[in-house]
């Protein structure tokens, strides 16, 4: 079976990792070709297993663009020789609209689009162009896959998706992975020292994760804590800027991009978020699996996902003292962490297990391709 799979970006971030894991499970009795809409960022591939076959063409016509006819077609016309097609957030409707073009003339494979989530562009609200778009381009396609509830209202509601289209599959996670400590240096390049105290994140370094809010929110803490933001992007500089100038450079570390969260998410002592939009994220599963309490905006489902101990430290969005007092407060108070995380992992075992996750994929993309069972 041969997979295309059409990435507004493939750079090593939540949903493209999930899609790595998904990748992982479904084996090498499934070909993929992997396309990023944004040229080179592919940095999720370190997490696909060796054993698959994974291309990677140089030559697939661009994602982004002018819309216009003979483009759409180009692309839709890339399109043929793949059994399912899956696309992925904004930077891949244009694809999305293809399909719906020129699918049944050329006889495409039925799509399945995902949508994560929203960047910069619109975690301030969504803009109705492109809800017009989604509404006009998503018509043929055989799913919508969201992970969060709000996310499932803005589909069924601003996008005017059929029920029957939209598919809720919440971000699940191997939960057994995190439960054991990981060793001080499994982070590459640091070593967490005998009474250091660690605030720490997994995201990847992007606009719309304003972790220099979190750099400010964190700067009032003592000198015993540092803050650890894992992860990779375009906004390291600006990180590294904001700390130089709270006079945290010795404190803050970015030591980039982990592949397995679960060798660090145990190092942390708090985990925390600054993001202006989020839906479901993964990270968030990940900390409360490696029993850590969470610090965070109430954005996305945030507040829904935690447990209900966890809930009086997810703060109103964008409120950055608001976040700074949540971190205080746990970080002055080692027991009262030590339950909120405990709180947290159990509810993780309860919901956020990757296997039912994955069964969700399987026979979402089995129905699109009319069959019992996927691959």
């Amino acid at each position: 079976m041969r997979v295309l799979h059409l990435h507004s970006s493939f750079a090593a971030g939540g949903k493209e990792l999930r899609a790595a894991r998904l990748m992982n499970a479904f084996g090498p009795a499934v070909g993929h070709t992997v396309v990023s809409a944004q040229p080179g960022a592919y940095g999720a591939s370190v997490a696909l297993d060796p054993a698959l076959t994974v291309a990677y063409p140089q030559d697939f016509p661009s994602l982004q663009g002018r819309p216009g006819p003979l483009r759409l077609l180009r692309l839709a016309k890339a399109m043929r020789g793949f059994d399912l097609i899956l696309t992925y957030n904004w930077g891949a409707m244009d694809a999305v609209l293809a399909h719906r073009l020129y699918g049944a003339m050329l006889g495409l494979p039925p799509l399945v689009h995902h949508e994560d989530g929203f960047n910069e562009d619109e975690a301030g609200g969504l803009k109705p162009a492109r809800n017009r778009f989604r509404r006009i381009a998503l018509a043929r396609a055989s799913a919508l896959v969201l992970p969060s509830q709000r996310l499932e209202e803005i589909a069924l509601k601003a996008w005017r998706q059929p029920r029957s289209r939209v598919r809720l599959i919440i971000n699940g996670i191997k939960t057994s992975a995190y439960r054991d400590q990981p060793p001080a240096n499994a982070v590459p390049g640091l070593l967490k020292a005998p009474g250091d105290l660690w605030v720490g994140t997994l995201a990847g370094l992007r606009t719309v994760k304003n972790l220099p809010r979190l750099v400010r929110a964190f700067a009032a803490l003592s000198e015993d804590w540092h803050l650890v933001i894992v992860g990779e992007g375009p906004e390291r500089g600006t990180i590294e800027a904001q700390a130089a100038a709270c006079g945290l450079a010795g404190r803050v570390h970015l030591p980039g991009f982990v592949a397995d969260p679960s060798r660090v998410a145990g190092l942390f002592d708090i985990f925390a978020l600054s993001s202006d939009s989020e839906q479901f994220p993964i990270s968030v599963v990940e900390a409360m699996a490696a029993g850590k309490a969470v610090a965070s905006p109430a954005v996305g489902d945030v507040a829904a996902m935690v447990a209900g101990e966890n809930r009086p430290f997810i703060t109103p969005a964008g409120d950055e003292a608001a976040l700074a007092d949540s971190l205080a407060r746990l970080a002055a108070d080692g027991a009262l962490r030590t339950a909120v995380g405990a709180a947290n992992r159990a509810r993780s075992l309860a919901d956020y297990d990757e296997d039912t996750m994955i069964r969700a994929y399987r026979e979402t993309y089995a129905r699109a391709l009319g069959r019992t069972a996927f691959p």
